[in-house]
C-alpha cells in the first residue's frame, strides 16, 4: 500500500508588534486594538477568487445542484488565516423567480458518508470530534430573491480567533428555498365549512428544498494519511457495485477522486469524483456503481484491480493512496 502524508501551514496575519501592544495595554485598550487588528486584517486579506462567468440561465461546470431549482458554485470552500474571504455563486436555473434563505450550520459526517445537521442528530450521535466553524464565519446577504435565470454572489468571511489551536474546522453553507405565497386552496379549504364544523383537520404541505456545501477553515499545520481496504463486488438495487473503504488519519479531511482499473482493460471499473472523508471519522465505506462502459463479463475471480485515490485539495493530482486487490 502506498501512503503519503502531507502538511499544510497557514500563515498568520497578526504582526508581533500588534501582539505586544495587546499585552501592554489595559483591557479596554486591548479590546480596541484587537478590533482594529481584525479590521486591518480584513482589509489586507487577499480578495476572494473570481467566480466563472456564465450566460444567464447557465451554471458553471462543477457546480452543485439539488432537487430544487438552485445551483451553488463552488463545491466546497477552503479558508485559512491568509485566505479568509470566499465568494459563492447562487444560480437560479429556472425561468421563474425564487427566494432563498442562506445560513451556516454545523453538521456531522457518519462512516457511511451521510451528512447530518446538528439539530437533527440521532440520540446516540457523537459530535465530540467535530471542530465547528459556524461561530467564526460571517456571510452576506442572508436572504435573496432571484429572478428567473438570475445569479447572485454571496460573500463568506472567516474570522478565526488568534489563539485558535491548529486543526481543521468546518461548517456548511446552506441555501434553502422559501415557498412562494400559495393562493390556491388548502386541504382545509377544499373540505368546506361543513367539514371544518365537524372538526376535520386540513393540512397544507409546502416542500422546502435545500442544498449545502462545506466551508473548511484550516489553522496552522494539518496532516493527512489515507488508505484503501475491503474491496468487494456486490449487487446493488440498480445493478453491480463495488464496495470499498477509505481510511483516514491525521487532522485534515481527505478529498479527491477514486479510480479503479483492471490490467489490460481500456475502461476503468469505477470512477468516482469529489469523495470526502471528514476528520470526525476514521474511515468511510463506499458503495460505487460500476462504470457502464466496463464489460463485467471480462472480470473474473483471481484478477487484480488497482484502486487509486487522487488528491483534489491541498496537492491536486497527487496520489494519496493506491492499493492492489484480488477479485474474490
Amino acid at each position: 500500500m502506498t501512503r503519503r502524508i502531507y502538511h499544510s501551514i497557514a500563515r498568520t496575519l497578526f504582526a508581533p508588534v500588534a501582539l505586544a501592544a495587546l499585552f501592554l495595554a489595559g483591557p479596554s485598550a486591548a479590546q480596541s486594538l484587537a478590533l482594529e487588528a481584525a479590521e486591518q486584517a480584513d482589509q489586507e486579506a487577499p480578495p476572494a477568487p473570481a467566480l466563472p462567468v456564465v450566460k444567464p440561465g447557465e451554471v458553471p461546470e462543477g457546480s452543485v445542484g439539488g432537487m430544487g431549482d438552485i445551483n451553488i458554485y463552488p463545491r466546497r470552500i477552503v479558508l485559512d488565516r491568509r485566505q479568509r474571504v470566499a465568494s459563492v455563486g447562487l444560480y437560479n436555473k429556472m425561468p421563474v423567480e425564487g427566494e432563498y434563505e442562506i445560513s451556516v450550520t454545523d453538521m456531522l459526517m457518519t462512516d457511511s458518508g451521510r451528512i447530518i445537521p446538528f439539530n437533527n442528530l440521532p440520540a446516540d450521535a457523537d459530535t465530540s470530534r467535530v471542530k465547528t466553524a459556524s461561530d467564526m464565519l460571517r456571510w452576506s446577504p442572508r436572504r435573496v430573491l432571484l429572478l428567473g435565470s438570475e445569479a447572485q454572489t454571496v460573500r463568506v468571511m472567516a474570522r478565526p480567533p488568534a489563539d485558535l489551536p491548529d486543526g481543521e474546522y468546518r461548517a456548511h453553507f446552506t441555501v434553502v428555498s422559501v415557498p412562494a405565497d400559495d393562493e390556491s386552496l388548502s386541504i382545509e379549504d377544499a373540505l368546506g365549512d361543513e367539514a371544518r364544523t365537524a372538526g376535520k383537520v386540513g393540512v397544507t404541505i409546502r416542500p422546502r428544498f435545500g442544498i449545502s456545501i462545506p466551508v473548511i477553515v484550516r489553522i496552522g499545520e494539518t496532516t493527512l494519511d489515507v488508505g484503501l481496504k475491503d474491496f468487494a463486488l456486490v449487487e446493488g438495487e440498480a445493478g453491480p457495485q463495488v464496495a470499498l473503504t477509505i481510511t483516514r488519519a491525521g487532522t485534515r479531511s481527505a478529498y479527491g477522486d477514486l479510480v479503479i482499473t483492471v490490467a489490460g482493460e481500456d475502461k476503468p471499473l469505477v470512477v468516482a469524483r469529489g469523495i470526502g472523508v471528514y476528520p470526525e471519522i476514521d474511515f468511510r465505506t463506499l458503495r460505487l456503481a460500476v462504470n457502464p462502459e466496463f464489460d463485467l463479463a471480462r472480470l473474473h475471480s483471481g484478477m487484480s484491480v488497482v484502486a487509486t485515490f487522487v488528491d483534489d485539495d491541498v496537492a491536486p493530482g497527487e496520489t494519496l493512496a493506491r492499493q492492489t486487490f484480488v477479485v474474490p
